[in-house]
């Protein structure tokens, strides 16, 4: 493994009974990355999150993480990576200093040896010194467990869908935390459910039922989409997507908010035209206020495309 991959994985699988939590993953994670897996629940993110952080054993394959295997060299590789686990698994009878102190002492540091690199994130809940953890904020709650993943300043840090139940304000204002250790060169791997947190990072790999769909920077995900994309805006959109599906010419057609995304298979022909002709399909079935407008497909568009589509190898 050359000296610029923090994270490598070659061949992965993992079974829990007759259920394949992953199927043959291959994964490449580079040194000051913020790389993003993307997926939905059972989708094997935090499965493969407990390889990386030598958790579990894979079944067979192998993972290194910062030159060390994860299976044969788990005891010094602990002490160098960071983990924030999905679930808030701090001690919420202990207040947020003595939670701190507890995870440095573990690792044989002091909270206070890590301020540093912690300062941007404790800074913000360090008035609630005194206060129990199970007091906290759902926000509070998770810069708190991300404080004491970093206590003991990790080479690494793995983050388990870390914003996962909190408010938008509190999800915006961990993913700028997020920014400021990734320009301080500390490599970042997130699990997220949510496409605008994928924007975010620097890579991106979707990924569904134990596999990887694709990997890519996130503004080039969209790029992967094979149809032409429209938005569709009426005042009757279970109506409309309905009519839609039963058009011959729209391959697909699914709720996106307050729109309808409408792909359409006739490739060969101008966006402009096309919309015109799916928004007078639409006013002919009585969407008299239907607008019709070319889009470029997002990560999202993509994703679910992917889904639908027969395994393929990963580019």
């Amino acid at each position: 493994m050359t000296a610029d991959v923090a994270v490598q994985v070659r061949g992965v699988r993992k079974a829990f009974g007759a259920t394949v939590a992953l199927d043959g993953v291959d994964l490449t994670v580079q040194s000051g990355e913020l790389f993003g897996l993307v997926g939905p629940d059972g989708g094997g993110k935090t499965t493969l999150f407990r390889i990386l952080t030598t958790l579990l054993l894979p079944d067979t394959g192998s993972a290194t993480v910062l030159g060390l295997d994860t299976v044969r060299d788990l005891w010094p590789l602990r002490a160098r990576i960071g983990y924030m686990p999905g679930r808030f698994a701090l001690y919420a009878d202990l207040t947020v200093a003595e939670n701190l102190e507890f995870f440095a002492s573990v690792f044989g540091t002091t909270a206070e040896a890590g301020r540093a690199l912690i300062a941007p994130i404790y800074d913000q809940i360090a008035r609630f010194a005194d206060r129990r953890a199970g007091a906290l904020s759902g926000g509070m709650k998770q810069k708190l467990a991300l404080s004491c993943a970093l206590v003991h300043r990790p080479d690494i840090l793995f983050l388990d869908e870390p914003t996962t139940g909190v408010d938008a304000v509190s999800r915006r204002e961990f993913w700028d935390l997020l920014d400021t250790l990734r320009a301080g060169g500390l490599t970042t791997v997130v699990s997220t459910p949510y496409m605008d947190e994928a924007s975010r990072c620097d890579r991106v790999a979707l990924m569904q039922g134990g596999r990887l769909l694709a990997i890519d920077h996130p503004a080039q995900l969209g790029a992967r989409y094979p149809r032409p994309l429209y938005a569709v805006t009426t005042a009757w959109r279970i109506e409309a997507l309905a009519a839609l599906r039963a058009m011959p010419t729209v391959a697909s057609a699914l709720p996106f908010g307050e729109r309808l995304h409408v792909s359409d298979r006739r490739v060969d022909r101008a966006p402009a035209e096309i919309a015109a002709a799916l928004a007078a399909s639409l006013r002919a079935a009585g969407f008299t206020d239907a607008i019709v407008a070319p889009i470029a497909p997002d990560i999202e568009d993509t994703f679910i495309e992917l889904m639908g589509a027969p395994p393929r190898a990963v580019a």
